[in-house]
């Protein structure tokens, strides 16, 4: 699917580097990286290394498949039923069922994450994310806003509540995801996929869910 996105970039001539080098970041960052890369992020570059390899593959592959690889497939299965490309599905009215899917696919991550009896600081990545999924679709019946954005500042967000969890200074990681949500939202700009007041609202919206649904639910 990435590389059907890429083929399709290349096909718009002409087109300058500063928009292609946008257009790669929108694709490369999609939203359903962001759970992978926390959980690797988590169990790979914290103290959590020390627990056995082969039990934090399983989490990643068990992460990866219903956050990436089942959302993907569904939803590009989605697209060529209906014969539309990135920018047909950008339209706020189609995005629903793309919506639905990645909760189904989500909310059925987190019920086999309950029956594995996986500790809370595991499955509150994936409560944040479906907080955030939900929050987006409920927001789209009105307004469109960014959900790469939006994912960017969920990482932001459970950085921030894991970093109050476990009494770690942050600044560095920190300093970086917010430098990769301000290149991702000046990318989607720059794309024209979202206005500036999309990316703001898009980034308030996976803040609030990080935060609420890391500490709080």
């Amino acid at each position: 699917m990435i590389q059907e996105e890429l083929n399709e970039i290349e096909k718009k001539k002409p087109i300058d580097a500063l928009n292609f080098s946008a257009h790669a970041i929108s694709v490369i960052f999609t939203p359903f990286l962001i759970p992978v890369l926390a959980f690797f992020l988590l169990l790979f570059c914290t103290y959590l290394r020390i627990i056995p390899l082969n039990y934090r593959l399983q989490v990643i592959i068990l992460v990866g498949s219903f956050t990436y690889l089942i959302p993907m497939a569904a939803i590009y299965l989605f697209q060529r039923v209906n014969g539309w490309g990135i920018k047909e599905l950008s339209v706020r009215e189609r995005r629903y069922v793309p919506y639905v899917l990645t909760i189904i696919s989500y909310l059925t991550c987190l019920i086999t994450m309950y029956r594995m009896h996986l500790p809370r600081y595991m499955t509150g990545i994936i409560v944040a994310s479906l907080l955030c999924m939900i929050c987006c679709t409920l927001i789209n019946f009105r307004y469109k806003i960014s959900i790469h954005v939006a994912s960017s500042g969920l990482m932001v967000g459970g950085l921030v509540s894991y970093c109050m969890l476990f009494n770690f200074n942050p600044i560095g990681w920190l300093s970086l995801f917010i430098l990769l949500s301000g290149m991702l939202g000046t990318a989607r700009i720059i794309i024209v996929h979202h206005t500036l007041l999309e990316i703001l609202l898009g980034f308030l919206v996976g803040l609030f869910c990080g935060i609420i649904g890391i500490l709080f639910i």
